[in-house]
């Protein structure tokens, strides 16, 4: 690969998903690439890139951006983030809402475990919520709406008892039950573009976005959450996930590594 093409592609995922790609990924940026070309009958990444870069194609244009998305995840990853939401928000939350579903965003959800792991601790405590995933990769979401995932994934970050509680094993494979998968929902989304419509959530988890994101875009997204975010509602990125020094839109909350909540002047721009 060209530095030429690398440049274009940097400025493709920056433009369109916000996301940055660094030169020490060059090599691994091909790798990701290759399966992508075969699939377009291009002969090489060279070949599909200078087809790409001679006649933009939006399908083959995103076909490269979620092939170069970051997927890592897995089940209650960075575990005191979940259990601060479990015992402590979770009940609050539902409290003041009524009774009536607490409602969380994934954002950012890759193959799906994250969200199943917010749904979980609220059934367990007899807690009504409505958790969307949502992200950019559609061969992610797929993976996420099956809820399948192997003996490796399904036991990483959860307990025996867990595991077995809230998913069936069908032959090499864990599916969630029909109760978890009530509770969930996928979309895709680009957090980069202003929200469409007035709906807003409760909570919502977009870790280890940021920390991938464009450093131009970072204020982007964080406005766009928080537009999407209650007045009274919490934002959980990863725990040394940082807003930026412009950033006004949140405030970190003492004592909790990576919570933050609106600060006084969204809070001041929404009333």
């Amino acid at each position: 690969m060209s530095p030429d093409d690398f440049d274009r592609l940097q400025a493709l995922m920056s433009s369109r998903a916000g996301m940055r790609l660094t030169r020490d990924r060059m090599k691994l940026v091909e790798h990701r690439l290759g399966p992508v070309a075969r699939a377009q009958s291009f002969e090489s990444v060279e070949v599909m890139l200078a087809a790409l870069w001679a006649k933009p194609v939006a399908s083959l244009g995103w076909a490269v951006i979620e092939a170069l998305l970051t997927p890592e995840t897995w089940f209650r990853r960075d575990r005191s983030s979940f259990d601060t939401f479990a015992s402590e928000l979770l009940p609050a939350l539902s409290a003041a809402r009524g009774g009536d579903p607490v409602t969380v965003w994934s954002a950012g959800c890759s193959t799906g475990q994250e969200a199943w792991s917010l749904a979980m601790p609220a059934l367990e405590q007899g807690l009504a919520i409505e958790v969307t995933g949502t992200d950019l990769s559609r061969r992610a979401l797929e993976k996420a709406k099956s809820g399948t995932y192997t003996g490796f994934e399904i036991q990483r970050g959860l307990k025996a008892q867990t595991m077995l509680r809230w998913f069936d094993q069908v032959e090499d494979t864990w599916v969630a039950k029909p109760q978890l998968k009530a509770a969930v929902q996928f979309a895709r989304s680009n957090l980069v573009e202003p929200p469409k419509d007035d709906y807003r959530f409760d909570v919502i988890f977009c870790r280890h976005v940021l920390s991938d994101a464009e450093p131009s875009r970072r204020g982007d997204i964080l406005d766009n959450l928080e537009r999407r975010l209650v007045d009274d509602g919490c934002l959980f990125l990863g725990p040394d996930e940082q807003l930026g020094g412009d950033t006004v839109a949140f405030r970190p909350v003492a004592g909790r590594k990576g919570l933050f909540v609106k600060a006084p002047s969204a809070l001041r721009r929404a009333a």
